[in-house]
């Protein structure tokens, strides 16, 4: 936004206007008869990227009322001779911005603390919990190798060093470290060598596609569910779509409705011809 003071009689006008007096009606020019009043640039500026609202006001107002003084010298003069393609885009413009502020007040509306306590105990007041486990391992392309590293752990080695010294696979550097996962988330020959073990156990080889694993169970717990804290933000977003919906589908049901059956060519959605005056 460019930084230019207006110097015209409806700006000066407004400034020496009694606070009390100035509201969202007060004028501030007037272009080929066609007001610019406060309200419009609260609007304005209530719109504008982040970076220009930290612009002091006095540059905000004088930079505002020029853009829009500029935009109403060239609208004014457009408006007797809009094209179709303008007139039905500006049809298109306002209703999208009217829908677009109405769902945005349905939706932002305070949610109530018993209204997500409910919607955090209807999604996972039954969730059941499971076992997560802490494994490392140990990836090689042969089972002989495998078990030629189980042969060292059981002769006392030391298993991250040997993961650091032998693992080709992207955990081998933080000592086969895979950290806690559950039932799902590993390839099923791993998930099975892994459960079926007890902790601190070593696994004999496991083969899967990536190839031939050493595996130590380091630990378990119960996987319990999320807290409402660790969800809230999930929750509300959902229950701000679910407000959206409801909104939507009851005006849906209130309002009359007509869809023609005709036959329309889908590829006419391209045809901007159609658009010529």
């Amino acid at each position: 936004m460019k930084n230019r003071i207006l110097a015209g009689a409806a700006l000066s006008a407004f400034l020496i206007t009694p606070a009390f007096a100035q509201d969202r009606g007060t004028v501030l020019a007037t272009v080929n008869g066609q007001d610019i009043t406060l309200g419009h640039i609260i609007v304005a500026q209530s719109q504008l990227p982040e970076q220009y609202q930290q612009l002091p006001d006095d540059v905000l107002l004088t930079g505002i009322l020029e853009q829009l003084v500029q935009q109403e010298i060239v609208a004014s003069a457009a408006r007797g001779d809009l094209p179709v393609s303008m007139r039905l885009g500006l049809e298109n413009e306002e209703r999208a911005y009217v829908a677009a502020l109405t769902l945005d007040g349905v939706a932002m509306a305070e949610i109530p603390d018993e209204e997500l306590q409910a919607e955090y105990d209807a999604q996972f007041g039954d969730v059941e919990t499971g076992t997560e486990y802490n494994a490392s391992h140990i990836l090689v392309e042969t089972e002989g190798e495998a078990q030629a590293l189980i042969d060292d752990l059981e002769g006392g080695a030391d298993f991250a060093t040997l993961a650091r010294e032998n693992s080709t696979g992207p955990s081998g550097p933080n000592g086969g470290q895979l950290g806690w996962f559950s039932a799902g988330m590993m390839v099923p020959a791993f998930e099975e060598a892994v459960f079926g073990l007890e902790v601190g156990e070593v696994s004999t080889p496991v083969e899967t596609q990536f190839g031939w694993h050493v595996v130590i169970l380091n630990d378990t717990r119960d996987q319990a569910a999320p807290t409402l804290e660790e969800v809230r933000g999930q929750l509300v977003e959902g229950l701000r779509q679910a407000r959206v919906d409801a909104y939507i589908q009851a005006l849906t049901d209130q309002s009359d409705i007509a869809r023609p059956e005709l036959d329309i060519d889908p590829a006419l959605v391209r045809n901007t011809d159609l658009l010529d005056n």
